[in-house]
């Protein structure tokens, strides 16, 4: 179709482990010969498809879909999922194994820091090699520089070589750049993590104009949820190489968050900067959804189910009063919230080895957040453990207004407020 301008057919990409190439020219030729003849390359599989051996792993397995002019797709999936490879693949960087790649329009790709940039040139110098890299000439890109280098936030530094550049000065400008030229397709890895959160804002809002504002496509792909729940209206989810969902955003990032192969329990079994008598010791921690669904992951206003695994000794059920803590701190150590059952009773429930703490409505804004564990009876502290785990949450659509507010900019929590 004419608005189609990325077509994906069955793309496989295997890597030779330890290897960069075949191990024999003529082997070499014979794979060049091949290619170059429309067929099938011979050393590129062994035995039937998809098998291999200690040596050879496949990054993406017969993956297959489209995109369409204007969309703003995020991939997701864990890390080794196959984003990466994908992404050079349509970058041209590297060449599938199997399959085809049809792209319609000049690419604009800012996978990893400095790339495309020749390290002995000035960052003025460097914005003309990537215009002429991609096919523009240079009186265009003369009308586009002063908003590059308004852009980029590092007018100083604009005449002096990117060897001498700090890696979040290189993605400002690999960026700026990206984003001004005459591309079709905008293609970002995580890349943008690098950079100050300002400018992770600011880039966002820009990727968002290019596609709504100019038409053009754009393919994101990182770990923050928020980030592409704000910017994409399209979802692909990887798994270990394959393709497992390809649909609306919203639901990719749900299907996401829930089969994810997060750690369903975390062992506390072996943690030694601990602090207490032993007399309770905390042996595990599961965070779920009101599904009993398992995750790390969970979205301001989602009710959310902490279960605290814990063994005990005789001691304890001689104890008067015992009493289990959850700590909430931000990755600073400021603490956020707090939990306690002392709240509710005096006495653990022993027989159960757990306590769940129940939070209905999960009013915290957007960001990580450290746990720690805490547990003390009238003998004194039983078991004290600091960052224990992490926990994840995503901003949405909490207001269903459409808005948000910026993470870590306006406090930690979100409140519950409407106009009269």
């Amino acid at each position: 179709m004419p608005d189609t301008v990325i077509q994906i057919e069955h793309v496989s990409k295997m890597y030779r482990l330890g290897m960069i190439n075949n191990g024999a020219l003529f082997q070499d030729i014979q794979s060049w010969m091949a290619r170059k003849l429309g067929k099938e390359d011979p050393h590129s599989k062994i035995g039937d498809k998809y098998s291999g051996d200690e040596d050879h792993f496949w990054a993406l397995k017969d993956v297959s879909f489209e995109v369409k002019k204007g969309d703003r797709v995020g991939i997701i999936g864990k890390n080794g999922a196959g984003k990466s490879t994908l992404l050079k693949i349509l970058s041209r960087i590297t060449t599938p194994t199997e399959g085809t790649v049809k792209i319609n329009g000049k690419v604009a790709s800012l996978l990893e820091v400095g790339t495309g940039f020749h390290a002995e040139l000035t960052g003025r110098e460097n914005i003309y090699l990537n215009g002429a890299i991609l096919g523009m000439k240079k009186r265009h890109i003369d009308e586009k520089l002063d908003s590059i280098i308004d852009f980029s936030g590092i007018e100083k530094y604009m005449d002096t070589p990117v060897k001498r550049y700090s890696s979040g000065m290189y993605v400002r400008l690999a960026f700026a750049v990206a984003a001004h030229l005459e591309s079709d397709i905008l293609i970002a890895d995580e890349v943008l993590a690098v950079g100050d959160a300002e400018f992770q804002k600011k880039a966002l809002g820009k990727m968002q104009d290019l596609s709504v504002g100019e038409g053009r496509t754009v393919l994101f792909v990182s770990h923050n949820m928020g980030a592409i729940k704000n910017l994409c209206n399209y979802g692909i989810l990887l798994e270990k190489g394959e393709l497992k969902y390809n649909c609306d955003i919203q639901k990719a990032i749900e299907k996401y968050l829930i089969e994810q192969e997060i750690r369903s329990k975390v062992s506390l079994f072996e943690i030694r900067e601990r602090i207490g008598d032993g007399n309770l010791r905390f042996t595990n921690i599961e965070f779920m959804d009101n599904n009993n669904n398992v995750r790390d992951t969970f979205k301001t206003g989602d009710e959310l189910l902490i279960k605290v695994h814990f063994d005990y000794t005789s001691m304890l059920e001689k104890c008067t009063t015992s009493q289990i803590d959850i700590g909430i701190n931000d990755l600073l150590n400021t603490r956020v919230s707090w939990l306690s059952s002392s709240i509710f009773t005096n006495k653990l429930d022993l027989k159960k080895k757990h306590i769940i703490f129940k939070i209905n409505r999960l009013l915290l804004m957007e960001g990580t957040y450290n746990l720690n564990l805490y547990c003390s009876t009238n003998l004194g502290i039983a078991d004290y453990i600091l960052n224990v785990c992490k926990i994840n949450i995503i901003f949405d659509d909490f207001w269903k207004t459409g808005k948000r507010t910026a993470p870590n900019i306006q406090g930690y929590y979100v409140p519950e407020f409407k106009l009269e």
